[in-house]
């Protein structure tokens, strides 16, 4: 039985062998992928990507094999409401099955005895995946198996317990799903409104919005094309290396957006990065003094009456100039090709703005949201740690309605 070093069990608590706490311990198999046949058909059959990417309840597949696919190799039906463990790259990855499934050989079902909740479980593997992980077979890749997964013993409190413990993970669980939601919901949006309002498909007016068809090949009055070259200049930035940087207050902006600070800016006011090497093409935008280093350019405009600059950011944004980057060694931004990409856009200043703060807002939105989802996160992984390591008792929390705790 594996040993627990910084772990103190309390009295009610016992540790137990994960083969005395199922009923059945069996990993899947995978059909001959050179018969087209085994798959395609009725049945979901279960991949670590589906995992992943699920929360609490696998929720879908994205493969489906069929019945003579199934009988052909080790899988085998998945019973719903069994927990699935990941046992290869990925260890200790979990989800329980709302639906009969078919898995692959790298996943572990697991049936829980009585007594042994099935989401506490779950939550639990996912608690102490590093100390499984740490028996891995040696491999070409970290792997474990039934064999190290059925000796792995797991701290189980009472039943009752073990209950309100997964009452309280599942809800702050739920909460980063709805954040999660809500993110995919409103960057959909967002894709949407940009390439539009981009195009003059929606029209900005003191009024509100007018759709139409008044993009560029309908004559939207009151909007210009020009090449981008004509209205701003890629100018590079300046090598500042990490042991010249004195911390300060200043955004130092590299081939990954912010990579440290400064206490001296290179630039005095707010404006447009753009990735030069590594993440070419991508655009950062800066509300105050910033230093661009060498990996990176800098945007000045050349009509500067006549461009707003958010609304700069979002037409960058649209023309996507990670498009026009070279495929030679480290991918670059070529210069002299984003000068030639057209620019399309409404002359009058109000009608930029106007279409800058439409997008800013939506953008907001998806910014708080996502700051609202990592809050959650981190309150999940500190109460998966406490719980799962008996520091925090149930007794000692309240769940509080809409899934804070």
């Amino acid at each position: 039985m594996n040993e627990w070093p910084d772990f103190q069990l309390p009295d009610d608590w016992s540790l137990v062998r994960m083969d005395e706490l199922a009923t059945k311990l069996k990993a899947g198999g995978t059909p001959s992928r050179k018969n087209k046949d085994f798959f395609g058909g009725d049945i979901p059959f279960v991949l670590i990507d589906d995992m992943t990417s699920s929360g609490v309840y696998l929720e879908s597949t994205n493969e489906t094999i069929t019945q003579a696919g199934l009988d052909a190799c080790s899988a085998w039906m998945v019973p719903e409401n069994t927990v699935l463990l990941s046992m290869y790259a990925t260890i200790g990855a979990t989800v329980i099955t709302t639906f009969p499934v078919a898995t692959n050989q790298a996943i572990l079902a697991i049936i829980p005895r009585e007594g042994c909740d099935r989401e506490y479980l779950s939550f639990c593997l996912q608690a102490h995946k590093a100390h499984l992980a740490r028996l891995n077979v040696e491999s070409t890749q970290k792997n474990i198996n039934k064999g190290i997964v059925s000796s792995f013993a797991v701290p189980l409190p009472p039943l009752p317990e073990q209950k309100k413990i997964a009452h309280i993970l599942s809800t702050v669980q739920r909460a980063i799903e709805a954040q999660e939601r809500i993110i995919q919901t409103t960057t959909e949006l967002f894709k949407t409104m940009l390439h539009q309002l981009m195009t003059a498909q929606i029209r900005v007016t003191e009024r509100g919005y007018i759709s139409g068809k008044f993009g560029k090949n309908h004559n939207a009055n009151g909007w210009e094309v020009k090449p981008l070259g004509d209205i701003l200049k890629l100018n590079y930035g300046k090598s500042l290396l990490a042991k010249n940087r004195i911390p300060g207050r200043i955004p130092v902006y590299g081939s990954n957006g912010i990579v440290g600070t400064h206490n001296t800016p290179m630039v005095d006011e707010p404006g447009l990065i753009v990735g030069r090497k590594g993440s070419a093409g991508q655009i950062w935008q800066s509300f105050g003094p910033f230093y661009p280093i060498d990996t990176t350019f800098y945007i000045t405009k050349k009509d500067a009456p006549k461009i707003d600059l958010e609304f700069l950011y979002y037409l960058l944004l649209h023309l996507d100039l990670t498009r026009i980057i070279g495929d030679v060694g480290i991918p670059g931004l070529n210069r002299e090709m984003a000068y030639l990409e057209e620019a399309y856009f409404p002359s009058k200043l109000s009608e930029q703005k106007k279409i800058a703060l439409t997008l800013s807002t939506i953008q907001k939105k998806i910014d708080n949201t996502q700051s609202k989802k990592q809050k959650f996160q981190s309150l999940f992984r500190t109460l998966l740690h406490e719980m799962m390591t008996a520091k925090t008792r149930v007794h000692s929390l309240a769940t509080v309605e809409g899934g804070a705790v």
